[in-house]
């Protein structure tokens, strides 16, 4: 069954490639003599979640953990912070808007809140290269209370890294350790580790 829908997401990459490129020609071959390595693969696997979630965009775009049964806010934001100290990455703000939803209604909301987090010279440098990198800055985990418990949430950094033009080697290196702390901090604070 997960064959089928692969060679179904294939053919209908394939399409819409081959549609690109007789649409627009030339300036597509340039496009795609720009991507960075592996711009295929990441963008396979974006397609097959697009496909799998039925259109969803978001979730073709981010990446989520299930926080592990027992596992309380405070030790997800502990796990945060601690890694994020450890990666010299700078914590930027905080939105609680379950507190903030919370205060208007007077009623109990569940649990939702948006932590960022930055590093300031990879950040710099990603908006000299593009300025349209902005609009992602700074990195984002939120934290979601669900009916079967918390659930984190972040941007698919592979997909800012692998599917666009190619980086420079320096800025690559210093996007990539910025990718490795979000990733670390999902997985780790999903957990409980810190």
């Amino acid at each position: 069954m997960k064959i089928h829908k692969t060679l179904e997401s294939f053919k209908y990459a394939g399409l819409l490639l081959v549609s690109c490129i007789l649409l627009t020609g030339c300036g597509t071959i340039r496009a795609i003599n720009n991507l960075a390595d592996g711009a295929g693969c990441e963008s396979s696997k974006m397609w097959d979640r697009w496909v799998d979630s039925k259109g969803d965009i978001a979730v073709a775009t981010t990446w989520e953990r299930k926080v592990k049964d027992g596992v309380t806010i405070e030790q997800i934001e502990q796990s945060l912070q601690s890694i994020a100290v450890e990666d010299n990455m700078r914590a930027v703000g905080e939105l609680p808007l379950s507190k903030e939803l919370e205060a208007r209604s007077g009623k109990r909301e569940k649990f939702l809140k948006v932590y960022s987090y930055c590093s300031p010279a990879t950040a710099r440098k990603m908006v000299d290269f593009s300025p349209h990198m902005a609009a992602y800055l700074p990195c984002r985990i939120s934290v979601i209370e669900k009916e079967d418990g918390l659930w984190m949430y972040t941007l698919n950094m592979d997909m800012m890294i692998k599917m666009g033009r190619k980086l420079p080697p320096d800025l690559a290196a210093d996007a990539m350790k910025v990718r490795d702390t979000i990733w670390k901090m999902m997985e780790k604070a999903s957990q409980g580790d810190f």
